[in-house]
């Protein structure tokens, strides 16, 4: 984070920063920088950049933004109005753990002929979506706490042309290596048995240490990390909560880091939501809580499980809206392999407590009001966090304007329920298809506050079908030829 007495200097005596000074402050303040990296989020959620040599940087260029094409941008603007500007937000200075003498900003996107900052900007919408629910008088804070999971592995690779299509993953610690005769020491992990192993079944502890270390030296507060339930280098590393849209940034930096660290050691890091058959997925179950003048909305001493109402009918909204949710929060192909009974997937949508297999689970570790929360165990780290975190929060709020009833906790494992019993609770949808029409028929939550923008949405649900959808559905798969090559 950039320091205090530049911030002060920055927002306070703006007269006193000329173009030299303020290079000789960014140098006496942040170590001898000499680039600024400027960071900012596409439409389906992955950051780009570019860099800008320190003496470049000015008081102006801080308040104007820096130009670049939006038309290049995957969901941003047409080619005949490309010329977009980003703005730092210098609150987000950090120095870039991976490019030296280089500091890291994040950026809000701007359009330099209105003059106002972009509707389809993700970072955007998330603080919009957070004025908005100061501006409706419910709380004045929305804190989340994600729980992304990832795999690292030792290879990947894959292709698809018109005449053929594979892809090949590799781990030392994969079930399937048992009789590798390279490197092979044994201490596998068999399917479904990766959770808490220590070493050497754990190979990955010190990669995760640095990871842990890089992220602490970027000011992300880091509570655990743990290899996780499959086989083959599943993950975990649990930051600790924030408020929206400085979580939303932790977040980008968090996936920079481990990939950046993964590849520093000869591995790759991915966040895809069902890398691996027949073992667990990664999700990014994420707690959430409202509070207002310092106090936590969601605890009530007398309520069932310690939640209050307002929680109830947070939790409310999640489940009504959880289909559309699902256009946004789980919003690849690949998050559909995920969200299937019998990997520990969240699909039913119930809340619970205590109970994994529930959308919704309610934390029962501890009786502090501080900690009570809801956990939402549907999204995967595939999303774009700013319009998940977003998209969740209005769910929620609508839920609590609506007073939207969840029913009753279920208890009981779901998983175990007969089909005549499954058929009375609702699940989510089956194909990202399906999510996309469930967005299609209701967004209405979405609009409300001007947070999210029809311009966007049907940007989001036109990208999503014409670049992902159609081309998964007209290709081939591989196990199509097992099943009906002799037909």
């Amino acid at each position: 984070m950039i320091t205090k007495e530049v911030m002060e200097l920055i927002e306070k005596e703006p007269s006193k920063i000329r173009n030299g000074e303020f290079v000789e402050n960014l140098k006496r303040y942040m170590g001898n920088v000499k680039f600024v990296d400027v960071k900012f989020t596409d439409i389906p959620g992955i950051w780009q950049h570019f860099t800008v040599p320190v003496q470049e940087l000015s008081l102006s260029s801080l308040q104007e933004g820096l130009g670049f094409d939006g038309s290049s941008i995957r969901g941003f603007q047409e080619i005949n109005e490309s010329d977009m500007v980003l703005i730092p937000d210098l609150k987000t200075c950090t120095p870039d753990p991976f490019s030296d003498s280089t500091m890291s900003v994040i950026g809000n996107v701007k359009d330099p002929i209105t003059g106002e900052f972009y509707s389809k900007d993700p970072r955007f919408i998330a603080q919009k979506a957070e004025a908005y629910l100061k501006e409706t008088g419910i709380a004045d804070t929305a804190y989340c706490g994600p729980e992304l999971e990832f795999f690292i592995f030792d290879k990947v690779r894959f292709d698809q042309k018109e005449n053929f299509g594979y892809y090949y993953i590799d781990s030392a610690e994969g079930a399937w290596n048992t009789g590798s005769e390279e490197n092979n020491l044994g201490n596998k992990i068999r399917h479904k048995e990766g959770y808490f192993p220590v070493a050497p079944t754990d190979s990955l502890q010190n990669i995760r240490n640095q990871i842990v270390e890089t992220l602490m030296r970027v000011g992300i507060e880091v509570e655990c990390h743990h290899h996780e339930v499959a086989t083959a280098g599943q993950c975990e590393i649990d930051m600790r909560f924030s408020s929206l849209s400085r979580m939303a940034d932790q977040v980008m930096m968090y996936k920079y880091v481990i990939k950046n660290t993964a590849v520093m050691h000869g591995k790759t890091a991915t966040f895809m939501p069902k890398p691996l058959f027949n073992d667990n997925g990664s999700g990014m179950h994420t707690h959430m809580s409202l509070w207002k003048d310092g106090k936590n909305l969601f605890y009530d001493k007398k309520g069932d499980a310690l939640i209050s109402d307002t929680a109830r009918y947070y939790i409310g909204g999640l489940l009504e809206h959880a289909p559309a949710l699902c256009a946004i929060i789980a919003p690849t192909t690949n998050s559909y392999k995920r969200l299937v009974p019998g990997f520990e997937a969240p699909v039913n949508l119930v809340y619970s407590e205590r109970n994994r297999s529930a959308a919704v689970r309610i934390p029962m570790y501890s009786k502090s009001e501080k900690t009570k929360r809801i956990e939402f165990r549907t999204p995967d780290p595939s999303c774009n966090v700013y319009l998940a975190f977003s998209a969740m929060l209005m769910a929620g709020i609508d839920g609590i304007k609506r007073k939207i009833d969840p029913g009753k906790p279920m208890n009981a494992n779901l998983y175990a329920l007969d089909k005549e019993q499954l058929k009375k609770v609702k699940s989510v949808p089956s194909s990202l298809k399906e999510a996309m029409d469930a967005l299609e028929s209701d967004h209405k939550f979405l609009l409300e506050g001007n947070i999210f923008t029809k311009e966007l949405i049907e940007t989001w649900i036109d990208y999503k079908k014409t670049k992902e959808i159609d081309p998964v559905r007209l290709r081939p798969h591989p196990w199509e030829y097992y099943l009906y090559y002799d037909t």
